[in-house]
């Protein structure tokens, strides 16, 4: 495995993950954004030697941003046809990849009803733009992402959620987070590590309790940080990295004070 792959001190999730993947289960990856569901996702992909196509949801996703779309192209002898292009989902289930579906609760519910037959026993669609019935090759797995309570999200369908084993993942820290930090970002110095760790744990009780967004605690965030401290102060990578990003002067002055309770 590289050295970015998913870490965790409970090693049951990603084991169970892969467990579940081999008995052809959709799997439902739940916890707070930046913990490392998408990283679980990519480690899976690469030990199990199987390509993985994403769909990002969002307000916007349609059946087109799930199926794919008409256009026209010029054939070989010059005549223009139209032809249909491959979304994400029809490629995963003709390859027989994996189909990783992030932030599954910010789609709107009505989208991702036409995913039922391809998430069931039958492992099948029938695509509304060319009548197409497509079964999924062999190998075909799912795994999809939930961020809980996160800005614009949506409850989940009971139907969909029931068709899904559910992972939690939750953030790592301490000696795990430690060794994560200097294996994905520049930053080896153990003393600054440590600080890192500890401002990380701040922003975590915050945000359990509802003072800073979720974001703000993750550990893409803390990579970032980490890179950037190699290179600029401590106070400006984290105003770069952390506190620029929220628009909430509050969040950004619960921040700042812990900068200084830290550093």
């Amino acid at each position: 495995m590289p050295n970015n792959h998913y870490i965790n001190s409970d090693e049951s999730v990603f084991n169970d993950a892969k467990a579940l993947f081999n008995l052809n289960k959709n799997i439902l990856l739940k916890g707070p954004t930046g913990s490392g569901k998408t990283r679980l996702a990519e480690s899976l992909s690469e030990v199990v030697q199987t390509p993985m196509h994403q769909v990002n949801c969002s307000v916007d996703l349609d059946a087109e941003s799930l199926l794919g779309f008409k256009t026209i192209k010029t054939n070989e002898q010059g005549h223009q046809e139209i032809v249909f292009i491959d979304g994400p989902v029809i490629k995963a289930m003709r390859e027989g990849h994996i189909l990783y579906i992030d932030e599954i609760n910010m789609a709107k519910p009505e989208t991702l009803p036409i995913l039922n037959g391809v998430l069931d026993y039958r492992r099948q669609l029938t695509n509304p733009f060319t009548g197409e019935v497509i079964k999924a090759a062999p190998n075909f797995n799912v795994i999809a992402a939930i961020n809980e309570g996160y800005v614009g999200t949506l409850p989940m369908n009971e139907a969909l959620k029931n068709r899904f084993v559910v992972i939690q993942v939750d953030y790592i820290g301490g000696d795990i987070l430690k060794n994560v930090i200097k294996q994905q970002s520049h930053l080896q110095d153990d003393d600054i590590i440590e600080k890192i760790i500890k401002f990380n744990e701040d922003l975590r009780t915050m945000s359990k309790q509802g003072q800073i967004s979720e974001e703000a605690a993750s550990i893409r965030a803390l990579i970032d940080l980490s890179d950037l401290i190699t290179v600029i102060p401590i106070e400006r990578a984290i105003k770069r990295t952390i506190i620029d990003k929220l628009e909430d002067e509050r969040e950004q002055q619960a921040i700042k004070n812990a900068i200084e309770l830290n550093f």
